[in-house]
């Protein structure tokens, strides 16, 4: 599945002496992408490219002395089947924890909205291609997971071949070719545990039990809970011990894994881990609301005791009356009532003068008013 397998024939009336010889070339879209020099075979494998066209071409030459020269090249191409634009693109694949594999790819932008597409996969070791069965659909992004081991003893991977093909005839198919060692995908650090002991604090986390032994390295990130960076600290093995720690401070940790560069070509990186921590954080605000709060109380305090203690004093030791103010207070209020006595009387007497004028006035008024009725009716 998505191999090309290219034979020719041989010139015709080559002497026996000659020492005939081949050079092949692969043209995607008239751009030469792969060219095989000399080499002795009557065939070539090479990988499909089923959504453009194809070309191949080969020349001969007779290796017997400096002199002779290479014949015309003889062309052959491939054309593609399918509307153009309507085959899968982006096509990028992981392969997580050696357990399995996750393919993702987007529609072709010639394609309808209704297209569906089916994967299938085979590498040497396969009696048949398989199909992928679990599909989904995220927003435009198609994706498919299938199972993919490979016995932990062996030290090789065989290339895996993807084919994505659509529905109908109409929908281009394409073909990818996958290193698997470039797509290796650590699983997350899991039990992850935190001890100190001494100065000293010690991570450990489980090892993966799909991998190799050797064959993984980690990253562990450390930081202070006082500060948002941290630190980079490398491991080859599960565990890490730190020291030079602030015994008052609080630390956070979490661990990613990588492949080792000798067991895989992968640049994946696991997630990573969840955090975890030791130690307790002072809370520095817990003394700045101290450091304003208790002068205040004091100040407060002090205050309040002063006016209490004034108030004290007063009510334990009052002040002694001076004789000579209370002499004065009492002849002064003497005058004061006598004066008022006089002037009481002199406004009691203004009073009835008042009263008597306004009872005289009335009764000379209605005496007046009496005559001039008498006259009047006379």
């Amino acid at each position: 599945m998505c191999t090309l397998n290219w034979t020719w024939n041989p010139p015709q009336n080559i002497s026996s002496s000659c020492n005939l010889e081949y050079s092949s070339d692969i043209v995607i879209n008239d751009v030469p992408q792969d060219r095989r020099e000399w080499s002795k075979s009557l065939f070539r494998v090479t990988d499909a490219f089923l959504d453009e066209e194809m070309g191949f071409k080969v020349r001969s030459e007779c290796k017997r002395d400096n002199s002779s020269e290479p014949s015309p090249w003889v062309e052959t191409s491939l054309q593609p089947k399918g509307i153009p634009g309507t085959a899968a693109v982006d096509l990028s694949c992981v392969w997580h924890n050696l357990e399995y594999m996750v393919c993702m790819w987007h529609a072709g932008e010639n394609a309808s909205s209704d297209t569906n597409y089916t994967l299938l996969y085979w590498f040497d070791g396969l009696k048949n291609p398989e199909k992928c069965s679990n599909y989904s659909i995220d927003q435009g992004i198609f994706g498919c997971i299938f199972n993919l081991t490979f016995p932990k003893v062996t030290n090789t991977y065989p290339a895996i071949s993807i084919l994505i093909r659509g529905d109908s005839e109409e929908i281009r198919p394409v073909c990818a070719s996958k290193n698997p060692t470039t797509l290796v995908k650590p699983a997350t650090p899991s039990q992850v545990t935190l001890s100190k002991i001494n100065d000293k604090i010690h991570l450990k986390w489980s090892e993966s039990e799909t991998f190799p032994k050797g064959c993984l390295v980690y990253e562990i990130k450390c930081r202070n809970g006082d500060s948002d960076t941290g630190r980079i600290i490398p491991s080859e093995e599960n565990s890490v011990s730190i020291s030079g720690i602030d015994p008052n401070s609080k630390y956070i940790f979490k661990v990613k894994a990588k492949p080792k560069p000798d067991c895989y070509s992968s640049e994946f990186y696991s997630d990573w881990s969840e955090e975890k921590s030791i130690g307790e954080k002072k809370d520095s605000t817990i003394y700045l609301v101290l450091i304003i709060t208790i002068p205040f109380i004091v100040a407060v305090s002090t205050i309040i005791l002063l006016v209490y203690l004034k108030r004290l004093k007063i009510l334990i030791l009052p002040p002694i009356p001076d004789p000579r103010e209370i002499l004065k207070r009492m002849f002064g209020e003497q005058n004061e009532d006598s004066q008022s006595s006089a002037k009481d009387d002199s406004m009691n007497t203004y009073d009835r003068l008042i009263i008597e004028e306004e009872i005289h006035s009335l009764v000379l008024t209605e005496a007046s008013e009496s005559t001039n009725s008498e006259k009047e009716n006379k």
